[in-house]
């Protein structure tokens, strides 16, 4: 009896220690999901501290991005750094881009620093911050608004192929890339990105207090080196991190020791490479025109090398 006595007691005693590391084990991963979840939203461990944001590739205003500006508004981050380096993307994903780290620069000081590339929408982004820093060498500029679209028509009709369209107006569905653009289409398309330029213009000179006749120097779509871009008023100052970080301090009054705390998602931006750009944003608008759910929608602020430029 003894020893049947003694083996039950043993199996209640292991078995009394296997849920206890198993509840144990329980509260370490939800700790540890806690902890990443609080990381992410910007919160555990980052009560101080400069809140730094990636803003590279397409911009699409993608609701990733949105989200780690959003989390860095409602953090304790004493500043946020704007890591740039971007060809553009979206004119209405860097106007969306812009107005959420205009929501952020409002609660705390905002800097931008632009690496190799902040062109088009990227500059938009740029110009939402109280002051741009650039490299020597940086590209920066190409204001303007442009639609682009594969016209196969002439194709089509080598091949003896025709498009038809029932439609309620002429206007409706123009262009579509697989029938001739008419004028009276090329007129619209023109009248919107006028109407997107001129905003564009209005922002570029009531961000960086330039007169008409300051910007009129600089709207001409064309880019400019980071030394070039300091006369012509479209950023404040050479520098990277490390200026920034000290301008943060001498005119904000951010301590300069504080750590800088990656906000961006890891999954974010689209990822594009400055060498296949041009393939990757033909691969869109050919999807575009097919139909294809891989597209980008709308008018577009980037900055691109071609055969032809």
């Amino acid at each position: 009896m003894s020893v049947s006595a003694d083996y039950v007691l043993d199996r209640r005693r292991l078995s009394r220690q296997v849920t206890f590391w198993r509840a144990a084990a329980f509260v370490v991963a939800a700790l540890a999901i806690l902890g990443l979840g609080l990381r992410y939203a910007g919160l555990g461990g980052r009560s101080d501290g400069i809140a730094k944001l990636r803003i590279s590739g397409l911009i699409t205003g993608s609701d990733r991005t949105v989200a780690a500006l959003r989390a860095i508004g409602k953090s304790n981050a004493r500043a946020l750094i704007l890591d740039i380096d971007s060809p553009g993307g979206t004119t209405e994903g860097a106007e969306r881009l812009y107005d959420e780290i205009r929501l952020v620069e409002a609660k705390k000081p905002t800097v931008a620093v632009v690496g190799a590339l902040g062109a088009s929408g990227a500059y938009i982004a740029a110009l939402a911050a109280d002051r741009i820093y650039v490299r020597q060498t940086s590209l920066i500029g190409s204001i303007g608004v442009l639609a682009e679209y594969p016209n196969f028509s002439g194709l089509l009709d080598k091949l003896g192929i025709q498009y038809e369209t029932i439609k309620s107006s002429p206007l409706k569905a123009v262009p579509n890339g697989l029938q001739p653009t008419s004028d009276a289409a090329r007129a619209a398309i023109a009248a919107v990105i006028d109407d997107s330029f001129a905003w564009f213009k209005d922002l570029v000179r009531t961000r960086r207090g330039m007169s008409d006749d300051e910007l009129a120097r600089v709207d001409d779509g064309r880019i400019f080196t980071g030394r070039q871009s300091l006369p012509l008023k479209l950023a404040d100052a050479l520098g990277g991190e490390r200026e920034a970080i000290a301008w943060l301090n001498a005119d904000k009054g951010v301590p300069k020791n504080l750590p800088v705390r990656d906000y961006t998602p890891s999954a974010g931006f689209a990822g594009f490479k400055l060498n296949s750009l041009a393939g990757d944003v033909f691969g869109a608008l050919w999807g575009a025109a097919l139909g294809h759910s891989r597209s980008v929608d709308g008018l577009v602020s980037i900055w691109q090398m071609t055969a032809g430029d």
